[in-house]
């Protein structure tokens, strides 16, 4: 048996993803209308919802907290694992169509929707409040969001962070994506930071999975 790790590659992915339980039509309706609405398509993949919400489930998740609503699609995936979702949303026109398809979905008990800004909201929420925080937003601000939740997240409990692999652009030479170096720099700091201890998935655009210890 080989003791190296396996080349990940686009094949991998796509194969990954086929065998992934998948969204239902719901979830598929809320992506198309999203489109049509303008919403910008960087909600999570498919495959990476599926795997948050079991992650939620196995760790039997109470309370969760985003940071980056958008659609309200990764907020809906976390909600069926059981969990109650705080879900934080700056821009006025996304938080307006999240609410709808929220109100709309079988989870809507369970969502709430604050809207401004995650720098703003975060820090009135309790110490060691939640089980789990899912950092979604403009990479820019990932550390900041990251110290609040390393106060708001209980120990034993959940950090995941989204885009760790800056669109596809993490090892490029010349990086077209301005958040490109923001998403590096933030990768260090999560990998160097006491009391967490993680590992990037290699699931949608690259999920940090860290356990505050």
């Amino acid at each position: 048996m080989a003791s190296a790790s396996s080349t990940v590659t686009a094949e991998h992915f796509r194969y990954l993803a086929a065998r992934t339980t998948p969204e239902d039509d719901f979830l598929k309706e809320l992506r198309s209308a999203a489109a049509k609405a303008g919403l910008p398509a960087i909600h999570v993949a498919p495959e990476q919802g599926s795997f948050m919400r079991i992650l939620l489930k196995i760790m039997g998740a109470k309370e969760v907290v985003e940071v980056g609503t958008l659609g309200g699609y990764s907020a809906i995936w976390m909600a069926r694992s059981g969990a109650r979702v705080t879900t934080i949303e700056y821009k006025e026109k996304h938080a307006d169509f999240a609410e709808r398809w929220i109100a709309k979905s079988d989870v809507a008990a369970r969502i709430n929707l604050l809207r401004g800004a995650g720098q703003d909201l975060l820090p009135v929420l309790a110490d060691d409040s939640k089980d789990a925080a899912f950092l979604d937003a403009d990479k820019a601000g990932y550390p900041g969001y990251l110290k609040e939740c390393l106060r708001i997240v209980r120990p034993g409990g959940l950090i995941l962070v989204d885009n760790a692999f800056a669109f596809g652009e993490l090892l490029a030479k010349r990086a077209t994506d301005p958040e490109v170096e923001a998403v590096r720099a933030f990768n260090e700091i999560m990998a160097k930071t006491p009391g967490l201890s993680g590992v990037i998935v290699p699931i949608g655009d690259g999920l940090w999975v860290a356990v505050r210890e």
